[in-house]
C-alpha cells in the first residue's frame, strides 16, 4: 500500500511551480459533530486520540498525502461537538475528491464512530474556519434533583438538589459585553496573552431530554478562552446554590484573578453548539 507521504505524480508536477512550493487551488470546510468522551480533546496529541487527528488521519487517506486543518474552536477532553467547523487548503487534482456527493460518506467511512460528518463545502482560497468565524454558540446542561438522570446522564452535570435559576440568571447579566476573563480561564493559559473577550448573550432555559429536564445555558460571543464557558457556568452553579450573590460575578471580573471566580464545570456537560460566518 502506498504510504500517503508519497507524493503523487499529478501532485509533483504542481510542485515543480512557485520555485518547488505547491500552491492550493482551493479551501474546503468540514462541518462535523462528535461525543467528546472517547478523546483526549481536539487538539491533535502524538500518541493519543484527538478529533483533530482522526479527521486529519481521513483526510490523508482521501488525498494521499499527509493534512494539517484548522478548527473554528478547540475543544478540551471530554467536551462534545454539535457543529465543528474545519477548514483545509487543497491542490487542483485533488478538489474532485472532496467537491463530490461521495466526500461526506468517504469521510464517515473513514473516520472514528464518534464523528460524523455532516458537510463539505468549497469556500473562498485561504478562507480559515478560526479567523473568519464572528460567532460561536456553546450550551451546558446541568440537570438537578434527587436522583441523577439515566438519558442525560452523558451530556449533562448533574448537581444535586435545586437551583435558584433567577439568582443565575441575574448573574449571568454581568457577562454581557466586552469583559476581562482572565478569572474564567486557565489560569496557565492567560500568562502573557490577551484576556478581553465579548459575549453577546448568556441565557438559561429548560429542556426535555428524553422525559429528563435539564437546565441549558447557552452563551454566544466571539470568541472564547481555555475552559472559559466551563468557568462561568460553574460559577453560576455556585450562585444558584446561594453560595454567593449575583453581583459577585462583577467582582470576580474585576479582580482578574482565577481564585475569586468558581470551580470548572465537568466537561461532558458542554456542547460546541454552532459557529457563524
Amino acid at each position: 500500500m502506498q504510504d500517503c507521504r508519497c507524493i503523487s505524480a499529478d501532485r509533483a508536477a504542481f510542485e515543480l511551480q512557485e520555485g518547488g512550493r505547491a500552491v492550493p487551488e482551493a479551501t474546503f470546510s468540514i462541518a462535523l459533530g462528535y461525543r467528546g468522551a472517547a478523546f483526549c480533546g481536539f487538539a491533535r496529541q502524538p500518541g493519543r486520540l484527538t478529533v483533530q487527528g482522526e479527521v486529519e488521519h481521513a483526510l490523508s487517506l482521501m488525498l494521499r498525502r499527509p493534512v494539517e486543518v484548522v478548527c473554528a474552536g478547540r475543544t478540551d477532553a471530554g467536551v462534545h461537538a454539535r457543529k465543528q467547523v474545519v477548514s483545509v487548503d487543497v491542490y487542483a487534482s485533488e478538489v474532485e475528491r472532496l467537491a463530490s456527493r461521495r466526500a461526506v460518506r468517504s469521510l464517515n467511512a473513514l473516520t472514528h464512530d464518534d464523528i460524523v460528518v455532516h458537510e463539505v463545502r468549497r469556500r473562498a482560497l485561504g478562507f480559515s474556519a478560526r479567523f473568519d468565524a464572528v460567532e460561536r454558540e456553546y450550551r451546558y446542561r446541568i440537570c438537578t434533583g434527587d436522583v441523577p438522570p439515566l438519558f442525560a446522564g452523558d451530556f449533562a452535570w448533574f448537581v444535586s438538589g435545586s437551583l435558584d435559576v433567577g439568582a443565575m440568571r441575574a448573574a449571568a447579566a454581568h457577562f454581557i459585553g466586552e469583559r476581562d476573563y482572565k478569572s474564567f480561564c486557565k489560569a496557565a493559559s492567560a500568562i502573557d496573552k490577551p484576556t478581553c473577550r465579548y459575549v453577546s448573550e448568556v441565557s438559561l432555559f429548560e429542556e426535555d431530554v428524553m422525559g429528563e429536564l435539564a437546565l441549558v445555558v447557552r452563551v454566544v460571543g466571539n470568541a472564547f478562552l481555555h475552559s472559559m464557558v466551563r468557568t462561568m457556568v460553574g460559577s453560576l452553579v455556585m450562585v444558584g446554590k446561594g453560595q454567593r450573590d449575583p453581583d459577585w460575578i462583577e467582582r470576580a471580573l474585576e479582580a482578574r484573578d482565577r481564585t475569586a471566580a468558581g470551580e470548572c464545570a465537568p466537561a461532558h456537560g458542554l456542547v460546541f453548539w454552532d459557529v457563524r460566518y
